[in-house]
């Protein structure tokens, strides 16, 4: 299955509230419906022999088509994150939801009991094939637009430094690209940090604070050309050799400076450290990138909430997701917001 643009298309009826969406979405057959109607607007055609016409539905198997030319099936999870689960296809439906309706997210402890799993592992392994749904393999970079400019900066996440004296200890460096965009003059909100707010932004866990590492998070998340506002640490010099119309405030440590020229981009720390903290109790390490890719799909989406449903599933069409043995035993490499970062 090729990623579906559900977001794109008018047509497909949205939910917009708890009893609306159970009407929507009673059983595993009305779900397997609406995923048929976003990848054949214009009605099911065999991707084996390219008949057009209605197919044949196997009632115990919602999701199965079965061309009534060649007698071949066609799987509509096949290629999602939803593929070759026991999970019940409207479960999905309802875990999506509530990972796209839920402002501030969910524990995977909160998940299981509104899902009603019987097993906390289930309920972790569906939140984490979610958020490797939440990254799209071709997104585009950020930046480019006239009159705007992107702040880019690292903070330190998590990691315990109890006993061990002053440092970043077991901390995780995160990389963050964050578009800055002006509210319209006169507006209430206009007041606010001189009218500034964010608008989208990437996030990144880097090896490191070398050029190679925050330089080469630059390249994947903003487009050559932008207006690039930084800190002045040495490793952002060759920016500007990049393509990047790039300024450095000279901060010298003081946070006061950092938090006048980079108001935005420390906003955006402050939100995810809460966020992670407040609704995770702290992630581990191993897991950081899949909490910051779910930080950033909901940032991106936070004025048009009920939209992140149907690009969530938009999404989750055209991306493999991770067992839940490779999730338990590390073998997952959680995707990157803004492409790859070495």
């Amino acid at each position: 299955m090729t990623a579906m643009d559900i977001l794109q298309r008018d047509d497909l009826a949205f939910p917009q509230s708890l009893p609306e969406f159970q009407q929507q979405f009673p059983n595993d057959a009305a779900c397997a419906a609406y995923l048929e109607l976003a990848c054949w607007p214009d009605g099911f055609t065999c991707r084996y022999c390219g008949a057009v016409g209605e197919p044949f539905r196997i009632v115990t198997r919602p999701g199965v088509l079965e061309c009534r030319s060649c007698r071949r099936q066609t799987g509509l999870l096949v290629g999602t994150v939803m593929e070759r689960s026991h999970t019940p296809l409207s479960t999905w439906f309802w875990a999506a939801y509530l990972v796209a309706s839920q402002t501030p997210g969910m524990s995977a402890v909160q998940f299981q009991r509104q899902l009603g799993l019987t097993r906390y592992e289930t309920a972790f392994g569906i939140l984490h094939k979610l958020r490797a749904a939440m990254v799209r393999p071709d997104q585009d970079r950020i930046g480019g637009m006239a009159g705007e400019h992107v702040e880019v900066d690292e903070t330190y996440v998590g990691g315990k430094t109890r006993g061990e004296g002053r440092g970043v200890h077991h901390k995780t460096l995160v990389a963050a690209a964050v578009e800055v965009c002006h509210r319209k003059p006169g507006t209430a909100q206009d007041k606010r940090k001189d009218g500034r707010y964010a608008g989208r932004v990437r996030l990144a866990i880097a090896p490191d604070r070398s050029a190679e590492s925050l330089c080469g998070f630059v390249g994947s998340a903003v487009m050559p050309g932008s207006l690039l506002v930084t800190d002045d640490w040495s490793a952002y010099g060759s920016l500007r050799a990049r393509g990047y119309d790039h300024h450095a405030i000279a901060e010298c440590g003081d946070p006061e400076v950092a938090e006048e020229f980079l108001p935005i981009s420390h906003l955006v720390f402050s939100n995810l450290k809460t966020w992670l903290n407040g609704i995770h109790h702290g992630v581990s390490a191993k897991h950081l990138q899949a909490y910051l890719n779910e930080f950033t799909f909901r940032f991106n989406r936070r004025f048009y909430p009920f939209n992140a449903f149907r690009s969530l599933l938009s999404i989750a069409g055209g991306v493999q997701a991770p067992t839940y043995a490779d999730l338990y035993s590390g073998a997952w490499t959680h995707p990157i917001c803004s492409g790859c970062l070495h």
